[in-house]
């Protein structure tokens, strides 16, 4: 079997506690793992059929209002795939912040401009840890916790990224800041 994508394996562990579509898969990757690492349905669906055809998924019809559906539910080799991935140690990490890779070649702009790209990137953060915040009730209530652990790095990382924001743009607007720097 060829080596899975990291999108087989947010589709295994997203079927693994009970069968979903691939509709129902990209609503619970949007709700949970979007945050630090997504998957749109040109990723899903491609997936499923290779999860499919090789035996780690089946897929049961189960329409809806007349609509066709299939539904999702790990196999056996499925399971045993993803407890294998689990156990190795991770082999990417990866950030992918648009606002970074803009801030870097930002001295394109006038300094005014480039520091609103921190600006930008702080309120965005912050609206994201209200998002994150407002999910811990409904993490510790599910009692697992692991996601719950996941929940609260997404919220600290996310505080002190609007933190960190913040003190950046102080920085660069304090003209003896660099002066003081070297």
């Amino acid at each position: 079997m060829e080596e899975l994508s990291a999108t087989a394996y947010v589709i295994l562990g997203m079927v693994r506690g009970e069968p979903k579509s691939g509709y129902e898969i990209k609503a619970a990757v949007d709700g949970t793992t979007r945050f630090f690492w997504a998957a749109s349905y040109g990723q899903i669906y491609p997936e499923l059929k290779r999860l499919s055809e090789a035996g780690l998924i089946a897929g049961s019809d189960s329409p809806t209002g007349g609509r066709r559906r299939t539904v999702y539910a790990i196999t056996a080799d499925g399971e045993e795939e993803l407890v294998a991935w689990l156990r190795q140690p991770p082999s990417t990490y990866e950030l992918r912040e648009e606002g970074l890779l803009k801030l870097f070649f930002a001295d394109a702009l006038p300094r005014p401009d480039a520091v609103e790209i921190l600006r930008a990137m702080r309120v965005h953060r912050l609206a994201v840890a209200a998002r994150l915040r407002a999910m811990e009730p409904l993490a510790l209530e599910r009692g697992d916790p692991f996601p719950l652990a996941v929940l609260r790095a997404g919220i600290e990382f996310t505080e002190w990224f609007a933190d960190w924001c913040e003190r950046t743009e102080a920085q660069l607007l304090d003209p003896d800041h660099e002066k003081r720097s070297s």
